[in-house]
């Protein structure tokens, strides 16, 4: 579990992350989502003890990050997907990686084979493509068998194959019980691979809610529907309240009716009450790109200032969500890639113990090998 409370830094008179709180819970993928600059990666950077916070602080297990005896066997991140010496082989910096950590070498081979990179292990990481150079870094982060993992733009220079793949590993992650939270602009993929959201724009916390929830108040969601008698079920259904308009005929679609504030479920069950035929009852959902937009796209909302801000017109907040502005406090609650497999378990090992700096990076390179 991963505990912020009222995180704040300050870079001379900018504010980057300010009395941010917020939970990401065990067994779940929580993405962390806000506009450029709104603090995600400087907050990312603080969770890692690799930037000191202004105040408040973040906790990991119950324990700040410096707490941690061996840092690469709790916590795992790719933050920079280029970060390996280009002259370096992928197996030989693992192999580093890991007798710097007291660390089985036989654990070495386990995670390549996890993401995938064991038939060009003994490629020089400078030839690595940066979807390969990613997959490296989710190796790096997983050789410590951690329960707390953080990713920082994961799909980056994946093709669609490979962005299937890691949104399938995320969840396998999630489903063996560890913490894992991701930040990406993908908001489509995000939608499809995580189940819980943390959003902040401006360093402040805007949402934190499920994904669903955030999607279902925040975006716009309608049904469609449509029956010989479209007049006679316009007068029905908004004589029941419900907002109903009309998209007119084109050469190619019939005449179809959108109603807003209800489902596909009320809908027909008023249209079979009085005997109306439908020949077209779909629902159409709302997106995550739509409900991040009206959340984050009033700048005027998240600017510094105490106090609760609302929520851009015409949008409910979950009512299971933090909202921004809340005062610090608990908060509730390459090529031939095969498919993802468990992660499996690590052996033991022995060795030097690593620098935390080093165990939340990947560690500094030694000469190339």
């Amino acid at each position: 579990m991963i505990e912020a409370r009222g995180l704040t830094k300050r870079y001379g008179r900018t504010v980057a992350v300010n009395a941010l709180s917020f939970t990401v819970q065990p067994g779940r993928v929580t993405g962390f989502l806000g506009p450029n600059g709104a603090g995600k990666s400087t907050t990312m950077r603080m969770i890692l003890g690799l930037d000191r916070p202004s105040a408040g602080e973040v906790r990991i297990g119950g324990r700040r990050y410096t707490e941690l005896k061996e840092p690469l066997r709790e916590v795992g991140a790719l933050l920079e997907a280029k970060w390996v010496h280009p002259n370096r082989s992928a197996r030989a910096h693992l192999r580093w990686m890991a007798a710097s950590n007291r660390i089985s070498a036989k654990r070495v081979d386990e995670v390549l084979d996890a993401v995938g990179l064991t038939a060009v292990a003994g490629r020089r990481a400078g030839s690595y493509s940066l979807g390969m150079a990613q997959r490296l870094g989710i190796a790096v982060a997983l050789l410590g068998d951690p329960g707390v993992l953080l990713f920082d733009e994961p799909v980056n220079g994946l093709d669609p194959e490979g962005i299937l793949w890691i949104r399938q590993f995320m969840h396998r992650l999630a489903d063996e019980g560890r913490t894992v939270f991701v930040s990406s602009h993908l908001l489509s993929e995000m939608a499809l691979t995580a189940q819980d959201l943390v959003v902040i724009g401006r360093g402040r916390l805007i949402a934190q809610t499920s994904t669903k929830s955030f999607i279902e108040s925040a975006a716009d969601s309608s049904v469609r529907v449509r029956g010989p008698e479209l007049a006679r079920l316009h007068s029905v259904l908004a004589g029941q309240g419900l907002a109903v308009q009309e998209q007119a005929a084109t050469e190619d679609t019939p005449a179809v009716l959108v109603v807003r504030g209800s489902s596909t479920e009320a809908v027909g069950e008023l249209a079979g009450a009085v005997g109306l035929v439908l020949h077209e009852l779909t629902e159409s959902r709302g997106s995550l790109e739509q409900a991040f937009i009206q959340m984050t796209g009033g700048e005027v909302e998240y600017q510094a200032g105490g106090g609760t801000a609302p929520a851009p017109s015409g949008v409910a907040v979950p009512v299971d969500a933090q909202v921004a502005f809340a005062p610090p406090g608990p908060v509730s609650g390459a090529p031939g890639f095969p498919p993802p497999g468990a992660v499996p378990a690590p052996g033991g090992g022995s060795g030097p113990a690593a620098t935390r700096e080093t165990a939340s990076r990947g560690g500094q390179e030694g000469p190339a090998q």
